[in-house]
């Protein structure tokens, strides 16, 4: 039965609109646990790896990336049979700077998203994050290493670049999709209710994979594409070293290192760009239909077409973000949109300022010896 009614929810075009945030409720708080206790480790070695690697100048680029990632998240594309979905940018970091600096980033902000603004979880976080800024990136990375040994010459930076951002968050949505549809397999009422997420997997696939493979995994691959490629050219040695052009024929075009001004540049254009993503991020506001973290007890129902709401759906554990729904009280949607973009922004922005100076002080005690 559940199936059936997910299948008529799934061919309503106003019903449901897909996102990669898993809200709290929607799976087990033990799931959410089991996920919490995969990520802590991954957090730590990654941070680990980032404070012990990284230079100031890349921190800063990973501020950066994190802006990004948070930014593109706040625009919802259309897709088939009108839902929506949205980029992460995930796998241009990876290959930017490495996996694992993607990790802390999209991570830091997953987290802010889920506090101050309420998409997303906080029970959910280690979820979202194992999809987002584990699954992605890594998986990423990995496709983009491999396709850059297979291609032969020519296009394959490319064709690699652009087939790793597809991949890794098709990946990312088939985890989302996989999470989700067990809950109601695991959790369920004698009379066979689901206590959490109450479609099964004959829903949850097609519903997260066909809208990410027409659409959301092209953006995500075409971002990735055009970033890179632009930092490539401005300022190569920014780059991950094994993501660099490194061919040894003459004249190749990433092997000179890259002047102070040019870095200094492309920092400037980063944060340029950032100004005009955040004002052009009320284009997320055009997508019709309700989020799945939206679907509250009150409507939960009518968006789904179930004839009852969850146990721990209709009374679970609630978060009172801020800034909901990116929209602040009183203010048209717009300019609501528009502020929690430059808010993240700036939140962001002092996150990785402290993560910098973290960097440094360790730098400074090194050579102290």
């Amino acid at each position: 039965m559940l199936d059936e009614k997910g299948a008529a929810m799934l061919d309503d075009p106003n019903a449901v609109t897909l996102a990669m945030h898993i809200p709290d409720n929607f799976i087990s708080p033990s799931t959410g646990g089991l996920f919490w206790v995969i990520m802590i480790p991954v957090w730590a070695l990654c941070l680990r790896s980032v404070i012990r690697e990284a230079t100031p100048a890349r921190m800063s680029y990973l501020g950066a990336g994190a802006a990004f990632s948070f930014l593109i998240m706040m625009f919802n594309v259309p897709t088939p049979g009108g839902t929506t979905a949205h980029g992460v940018g995930g796998a241009l970091i990876a290959i930017l700077l490495g996996p694992q600096y993607a990790a802390v980033a999209v991570s830091v902000a997953l987290l802010l998203q889920a506090l101050l603004f309420g998409d997303g979880g906080l029970i959910t976080l280690g979820a979202n994050c194992f999809n987002m800024a584990f699954v992605l990136p890594f998986t990423a990375y990995g496709l983009y290493r491999l396709l850059r040994r297979l291609l032969p010459s020519g296009w394959k930076e490319r064709v690699a670049e652009f087939v790793s951002g597809y991949v890794g968050i098709t990946l990312a949505a088939l985890c989302v999709a996989l999470e989700l549809g067990i809950q109601p397999l695991l959790f369920h009422t004698d009379s066979g209710q689901a206590l959490y997420f109450p479609f099964t997997f004959a829903v949850t696939i097609p519903a997260m994979l066909i809208p990410h493979l027409a659409v959301a995994s092209v953006v995500e691959g075409l971002i990735t594409v055009v970033v890179v490629e632009f930092v490539r050219r401005t300022a190569p040695d920014v780059i991950e070293p094994f993501a660099r052009v490194t061919e040894s024929s003459a004249g190749s075009a990433g092997s000179a290192v890259a002047t102070p001004a040019a870095h200094a540049g492309l920092r400037r254009s980063a944060w340029i760009a950032l100004g005009v993503v955040a004002l052009l991020s009320p284009i997320g506001l055009l997508a019709t239909g309700d989020a799945w973290g939206e679907w509250g007890a009150e409507d939960f129902m009518s968006a789904t077409g179930l004839d009852y709401v969850p146990q721990y759906i209709a009374d679970g554990f609630t978060w009172n973000a801020l800034l909901p729904d990116y929209s602040l009280a009183g203010l048209p949607d717009v300019v609501g949109y528009i502020l929690s973009a430059v808010i993240g922004i700036a939140v962001l922005t002092i996150v990785f300022r402290l993560l910098a100076l973290a960097v440094h002080d360790r730098h400074a005690a090194i050579a102290r010896g």
